[in-house]
Protein backbone atom coordinates (compact mmCIF):
# COMPACT_ATOMS: atom_id res chain seq x y z
CA UNK A 1 0.00 0.00 0.00
CA UNK A 2 2.89 2.86 -0.99
CA UNK A 3 1.54 6.13 -1.62
CA UNK A 4 -1.95 5.15 0.23
CA UNK A 5 -1.68 8.23 2.55
CA UNK A 6 -0.28 11.19 -0.60
CA UNK A 7 -3.38 9.54 -2.53
CA UNK A 8 -5.62 9.86 0.68
CA UNK A 9 -4.40 13.04 0.72
CA UNK A 10 -5.09 14.03 -2.87
CA UNK A 11 -8.70 12.98 -2.23
CA UNK A 12 -8.87 15.04 0.63
CA UNK A 13 -7.62 18.47 -1.26
CA UNK A 14 -10.20 17.31 -3.82
CA UNK A 15 -13.04 17.19 -1.81
CA UNK A 16 -12.02 20.30 0.16
CA UNK A 17 -11.74 22.27 -3.41
CA UNK A 18 -14.95 20.84 -4.29
CA UNK A 19 -16.47 22.09 -0.68
CA UNK A 20 -15.20 25.52 -1.61
CA UNK A 21 -16.83 26.13 -5.03
CA UNK A 22 -20.35 26.93 -2.99
CA UNK A 23 -18.81 27.15 0.71
CA UNK A 24 -21.82 26.64 2.43
CA UNK A 25 -22.84 24.09 5.26
CA UNK A 26 -25.91 22.97 3.65
CA UNK A 27 -24.80 22.38 0.15
CA UNK A 28 -25.43 18.65 -1.41
CA UNK A 29 -22.06 16.41 -1.69
CA UNK A 30 -21.78 14.92 -4.78
CA UNK A 31 -19.18 12.31 -4.68
CA UNK A 32 -17.38 11.86 -7.60
CA UNK A 33 -15.23 8.23 -6.43
CA UNK A 34 -16.98 4.79 -6.91
CA UNK A 35 -18.78 3.76 -3.58
CA UNK A 36 -16.47 0.60 -4.21
CA UNK A 37 -13.55 2.02 -3.51
CA UNK A 38 -12.06 3.56 -0.39
CA UNK A 39 -11.96 6.53 -1.97
CA UNK A 40 -15.19 7.60 -1.62
CA UNK A 41 -15.13 7.16 1.80
CA UNK A 42 -12.47 8.88 2.64
CA UNK A 43 -14.11 12.00 0.40
CA UNK A 44 -16.97 11.60 2.44
CA UNK A 45 -14.86 12.01 5.52
CA UNK A 46 -13.09 15.42 3.93
CA UNK A 47 -16.58 16.75 2.95
CA UNK A 48 -17.64 15.85 7.22
CA UNK A 49 -14.78 17.95 8.14
CA UNK A 50 -15.10 20.75 6.13
CA UNK A 51 -18.76 21.30 7.09
CA UNK A 52 -17.62 20.92 10.82
CA UNK A 53 -14.96 23.53 10.01
CA UNK A 54 -17.61 26.39 8.99
CA UNK A 55 -19.64 25.47 11.50
CA UNK A 56 -17.41 26.09 14.04
CA UNK A 57 -16.38 29.31 12.05
CA UNK A 58 -20.15 30.40 12.18
CA UNK A 59 -20.75 29.91 15.88
CA UNK A 60 -18.12 31.67 16.70
CA UNK A 61 -19.90 35.21 15.52
CA UNK A 62 -20.28 37.66 18.06
CA UNK A 63 -23.64 38.73 16.84
CA UNK A 64 -25.35 34.76 16.53
CA UNK A 65 -28.61 33.87 17.69
CA UNK A 66 -28.41 32.03 20.71
CA UNK A 67 -30.95 29.81 19.46
CA UNK A 68 -29.36 29.46 16.03
CA UNK A 69 -26.27 28.87 17.91
CA UNK A 70 -27.86 25.93 19.95
CA UNK A 71 -28.67 24.47 16.85
CA UNK A 72 -25.85 24.63 15.53
CA UNK A 73 -23.88 23.38 18.67
CA UNK A 74 -26.11 20.03 18.18
CA UNK A 75 -25.40 19.78 14.42
CA UNK A 76 -21.59 19.63 15.80
CA UNK A 77 -22.01 17.21 17.89
CA UNK A 78 -24.09 14.86 15.38
CA UNK A 79 -20.78 16.02 13.16
CA UNK A 80 -18.78 14.49 15.34
CA UNK A 81 -20.17 11.36 16.04
CA UNK A 82 -20.52 10.78 11.99
CA UNK A 83 -16.97 11.83 11.91
CA UNK A 84 -15.89 9.22 14.46
CA UNK A 85 -18.26 6.60 12.95
CA UNK A 86 -16.40 7.17 9.67
CA UNK A 87 -13.24 6.93 10.90
CA UNK A 88 -13.62 3.51 12.74
CA UNK A 89 -15.37 2.49 9.31
CA UNK A 90 -11.94 3.54 7.70
CA UNK A 91 -10.19 1.98 10.41
CA UNK A 92 -12.15 -1.67 10.00
CA UNK A 93 -11.49 -1.37 6.16
CA UNK A 94 -7.68 -1.64 7.37
CA UNK A 95 -8.47 -4.84 9.65
CA UNK A 96 -9.92 -6.32 7.10
CA UNK A 97 -7.09 -6.06 4.68
CA UNK A 98 -4.05 -6.97 6.99
CA UNK A 99 -6.34 -10.04 8.88
CA UNK A 100 -4.13 -12.81 7.19
CA UNK A 101 -0.56 -11.03 8.28
CA UNK A 102 0.41 -12.60 11.47
CA UNK A 103 2.54 -10.22 13.81
CA UNK A 104 6.07 -11.01 14.14
CA UNK A 105 7.12 -12.07 17.44
CA UNK A 106 8.61 -8.34 18.57
CA UNK A 107 5.69 -6.55 16.94
CA UNK A 108 4.44 -3.27 18.41
CA UNK A 109 1.05 -1.79 18.65
CA UNK A 110 0.96 2.03 17.42
CA UNK A 111 0.00 4.80 19.45
CA UNK A 112 -2.73 5.68 16.81
CA UNK A 113 -4.67 3.67 14.23
CA UNK A 114 -3.76 4.17 10.81
CA UNK A 115 -7.22 5.77 10.06
CA UNK A 116 -6.86 8.14 13.20
CA UNK A 117 -3.83 9.33 11.69
CA UNK A 118 -5.68 9.94 8.49
CA UNK A 119 -8.68 11.82 10.29
CA UNK A 120 -5.92 14.35 10.91
CA UNK A 121 -4.74 14.39 7.07
CA UNK A 122 -7.95 15.48 6.53
CA UNK A 123 -7.71 18.13 8.94
CA UNK A 124 -4.29 19.20 7.75
CA UNK A 125 -5.72 19.74 4.08
CA UNK A 126 -8.52 21.98 5.51
CA UNK A 127 -5.95 24.08 7.49
CA UNK A 128 -3.56 23.96 4.36
CA UNK A 129 -6.42 25.33 2.10
CA UNK A 130 -7.40 27.87 4.86
CA UNK A 131 -4.09 29.24 5.55
CA UNK A 132 -3.26 29.67 1.62
CA UNK A 133 -6.54 31.62 1.18
CA UNK A 134 -5.29 33.65 3.84
CA UNK A 135 -1.76 34.57 2.33
CA UNK A 136 -4.20 35.61 -0.31
CA UNK A 137 -5.61 38.32 0.95
CA UNK A 138 -6.09 41.81 -0.51
CA UNK A 139 -7.76 43.10 2.76
CA UNK A 140 -4.92 42.37 5.31
CA UNK A 141 -1.70 43.86 6.56
CA UNK A 142 1.36 42.99 5.06
CA UNK A 143 2.54 41.37 8.11
CA UNK A 144 -0.29 38.89 8.66
CA UNK A 145 0.19 37.77 4.73
CA UNK A 146 4.15 37.27 5.87
CA UNK A 147 2.79 35.52 9.46
CA UNK A 148 0.14 33.23 7.36
CA UNK A 149 3.17 32.23 4.96
CA UNK A 150 5.32 30.90 7.49
CA UNK A 151 2.71 29.36 8.83
CA UNK A 152 2.18 27.63 5.61
CA UNK A 153 5.22 26.58 5.16
CA UNK A 154 4.78 24.57 8.13
CA UNK A 155 1.70 22.93 7.41
CA UNK A 156 3.36 22.06 4.49
CA UNK A 157 5.95 19.76 5.98
CA UNK A 158 3.95 18.71 8.36
CA UNK A 159 1.55 17.41 5.62
CA UNK A 160 5.34 15.20 3.70
CA UNK A 161 6.32 13.93 7.26
CA UNK A 162 2.38 13.15 8.04
CA UNK A 163 1.99 11.10 4.63
CA UNK A 164 5.26 9.33 5.14
CA UNK A 165 4.50 8.39 8.63
CA UNK A 166 0.98 6.97 7.76
CA UNK A 167 2.66 4.96 4.53
CA UNK A 168 5.80 4.04 7.12
CA UNK A 169 2.92 2.59 9.38
CA UNK A 170 0.93 0.57 6.87
CA UNK A 171 3.57 -0.93 5.91
CA UNK A 172 4.54 -1.91 8.98
CA UNK A 173 1.46 -3.17 9.59
CA UNK A 174 1.78 -5.71 6.24
CA UNK A 175 5.35 -6.67 7.08
CA UNK A 176 4.16 -7.60 10.75
CA UNK A 177 6.24 -5.31 12.71
CA UNK A 178 3.45 -3.49 13.78
CA UNK A 179 -0.24 -4.85 14.80
CA UNK A 180 -3.63 -2.43 14.93
CA UNK A 181 -6.42 -2.56 17.13
CA UNK A 182 -9.34 -0.85 16.79
CA UNK A 183 -10.81 0.36 19.77
CA UNK A 184 -14.43 1.98 19.47
CA UNK A 185 -14.36 5.69 21.00
CA UNK A 186 -17.45 5.01 22.85
CA UNK A 187 -18.81 8.68 22.93
CA UNK A 188 -20.73 8.68 26.64
CA UNK A 189 -22.50 12.23 25.70
CA UNK A 190 -24.03 10.91 22.84
CA UNK A 191 -25.88 7.72 24.27
CA UNK A 192 -28.97 8.11 26.32
CA UNK A 193 -27.72 5.20 28.46
CA UNK A 194 -24.61 6.88 29.59
CA UNK A 195 -24.93 10.48 29.73
CA UNK A 196 -26.65 10.85 32.87
CA UNK A 197 -27.99 14.26 31.98
CA UNK A 198 -30.05 12.08 29.22
CA UNK A 199 -31.24 8.95 31.30
CA UNK A 200 -32.03 11.39 33.67
CA UNK A 201 -34.60 13.09 32.27
CA UNK A 202 -36.28 10.24 31.40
Amino acid sequence: MSNFAKNAFSVFARATEDYHKTDHVDAPINNPYDPALIDYTLYAKNWIDAVQWHLEDIIRDPQIDPVEALGIKRRIDRSNQERTDMVEELDTYFRRRYADVTPLPDATINTESPAWALDRLSILALKIYHMQAETSRTDAAADHIAKCRAKLDVLLEQKEDLISAIDQLLADIEAGRKYMKVYRQMKMYNDPDTNPVLYGAK
